[in-house]
């Protein structure tokens, strides 16, 4: 199976679909899928373009989307969003990431009425990215040799051995420890040893450019000399363009066995 792989896609639909043009997703004819390594919206101004595709490509098994730490900000939204509506406060953070700007791009035009926030929160409940992308997304996706998540998989210092080490029943793990897990620097955890003995984290959320400047000591973290390419380490591969400032979206070509019930 060739996997076709980005992160981190941030509502940017149209860079999304160049960066697997210039991979030859669209002109490859034999077994392949994408993987999304979650963050499909906020900051772009696409969120309807990118979710359709999305939601298209999962309903024919052509796509795995696995989940990330916007995805849990957008639920929070959901969730709260007719008391952050009638206040007419909402939570900063909300703001700056972009979250609330996907969500009344979802929601769609309404009109000015009492009614307004209900509306709002209907139609998002019935947009594909709240009742299908999200529902069906996965904490992580595994092939032979890969393991594909958004921050890195839940890991922990052993004090016994003075090492960070993933931890070892990590497939069974509950939710909670998976959303924390979401937000994790997998460069700074692989480069602390936290990594598989036989297979490579692929992962996004955390720039790219961070690794190649902080462990490679090359260019700067950010600008127009950072280098925003995939970052390659023992047991890492990191994918996040900072699509926001870079203006590109990584994608990497994998060739791999599928596992059984994947």
């Amino acid at each position: 199976m060739k996997y076709y792989v980005v992160s981190d896609t941030h509502g940017f639909y149209t860079l999304t679909i160049e960066a697997l043009k210039e991979k030859g997703y669209f002109d490859y004819n034999g077994d392949k899928k994408i993987i999304i390594c979650g963050d499909l919206l906020d900051r772009g101004k696409e969120p309807n373009e990118l979710v359709n595709f999305t939601y298209e490509k999962m309903k024919n098994n052509e796509l795995v989307f696995v989940r990330g730490n916007h995805e849990d900000l957008f639920l929070d939204l959901f969730d709260n969003f007719l008391k952050y509506y009638m206040y007419c406060s909402f939570p900063h953070h909300h703001q700056t990431n972009g979250t609330l700007a996907s969500f009344y791009e979802l929601a769609g035009e309404i009109g000015d009425t009492s009614d307004a926030g209900l509306e709002m929160l209907n139609n998002v409940k019935n947009n594909h990215f709240y009742n299908y992308i999200i529902p069906n997304s996965v904490n992580y996706f595994e092939t032979k040799n890969y393991v594909f998540t958004h921050g890195w998989i839940p890991s922990e210092y052993n004090e016994n051995n003075n090492k960070f080490e993933v931890l070892t029943d990590w497939r069974e793990l509950d939710e909670k420890t998976w959303s924390d897990a979401r937000w994790l620097n997998g460069m700074s955890y692989a480069n602390l040893g936290a990594i598989l003995d036989n297979k490579t984290i692929v992962c996004g959320h955390w720039h790219a450019s961070w690794g190649h400047h902080y462990l490679e000591n090359k260019n700067n973290e950010f600008g127009s000399e950072a280098d925003y390419s995939p970052f390659y380490a023992k047991g890492i591969i990191a994918i996040d363009a900072c699509t926001a400032l870079s203006n590109q979206v990584n994608c990497i070509v994998i060739d791999d066995d599928e596992l059984p019930n994947q």
